[in-house]
């Protein structure tokens, strides 16, 4: 198999919020949403979306993107984990590697939705990780958020990993995975072929205040990844293998975005997608963008996704000054 992504996946219920404030730092960096307390409050439409989460949305984008894709998680044996399993399977993604759990339900996390940002409330239920039996190593595995509970499954992971150096490691930490520390997980860095995260969390692993992308690169660089992903939001993102500096900017939304929910995801994962497909570094660099950018024009993080033809389209098309540029 040439891409397996391992990481929790969840049921995300959208509720569209018709009546909220939002209140802002004066440097409109820090905002919170507020609405009346023991109130009832409007909303316009809520929309159930299974089968998402960090890896589950990378499982989806490489399927999609034309990799014969698997994905190692955990569903509860309830209506929402049989949804989940057959949204996979329609998807074209393997799901020989998901467990079904007798005795723990299904991750359901809530996402209020108001303008086109979103807050998420989630919960990840405490499931026993563990490599599957008879785990065949694909070309590339893609790990993402998991549970609080799966910290000794990283170690056992990255045994597996130095018993098979024919596979590559992608690494978009997750919440839980961050406050794990880089200390605690040195030697999964170590072991990552490929790192992608924002600039703010880049700052919160490795302990820093406000930084130069340059200088984060680098020093993401020392705890082991041999090539680093930073986006920016949008100012857009940076990527260094060790020995070039690259840039690209967002691609141009087509209408006014709906949902940024997956919109991380689809970047990063679509240029480790693209580089198991054998496109070059640069080239790589300009697909994400670009899944990102169909992404927010849909509800949910893998409506959007886009099949290699329709992303070629896109890049063939795109404006004159989308242009990977060193820096």
């Amino acid at each position: 198999m040439d891409f397996i992504a391992i990481g929790d996946t969840t049921v995300d219920e959208f509720i569209k919020l018709k009546e909220a404030e939002i209140h802002c730092d004066r440097h409109n960096e820090e905002c919170t949403i507020s609405m009346k307390w023991g109130d009832k409050i409007p909303y316009e439409f809520s929309e159930l979306v299974p089968g998402v989460g960090n890896a589950a949305n990378a499982a989806v984008a490489a399927a999609r993107l034309g990799l014969s894709s698997g994905f190692v998680s955990n569903v509860g044996r309830d209506r929402f984990g049989e949804e989940i399993l057959a949204t996979f399977t329609k998807e074209g993604v393997d799901t020989r590697y998901i467990a079904v759990n007798d005795d723990l339900p299904t991750n359901h996390h809530y996402v209020l939705m108001f303008n086109a940002e979103r807050t998420i409330l989630i919960k990840h239920q405490a499931y026993p990780y563990s490599i599957p039996e008879g785990f065949v190593p694909p070309k590339w595995i893609y790990l993402s958020s998991t549970g609080e509970n799966a910290e000794t499954f990283h170690d056992d992971l990255v045994v597996w990993l130095l018993a098979h150096p024919e596979t590559k490691l992608a690494f978009q930490p997750g919440t839980f995975q961050m406050e794990m520390g880089k200390e605690r997980l040195a030697k999964l860095y170590a072991a990552t072929e490929f790192f992608a995260c924002n600039k703010e969390e880049a700052e919160r692993i490795l302990g820093l205040g406000e930084t130069d992308v340059k200088t984060l690169l680098r020093e993401m660089h020392g705890l082991g990844p041999a090539t680093v992903l930073i986006t920016d939001g949008p100012n857009g993102a940076y990527v260094s293998d060790g020995t070039e500096l690259l840039t690209v900017p967002m691609y141009p939304d087509i209408k006014a975005p709906i949902d940024r929910t997956g919109a991380g995801d689809a970047m990063t994962s679509t240029v480790v997608i693209a580089l198991a497909l054998g496109v070059p570094l640069r080239e790589a660099l300009a697909w994400g963008p670009i899944n990102s950018m169909s992404v927010v024009q849909e509800i949910g993080a893998q409506k959007g996704l886009l099949s290699r033809e329709k992303l070629e389209d896109y890049l063939a098309h795109a404006p004159a000054n989308y242009v990977v540029t060193p820096f």
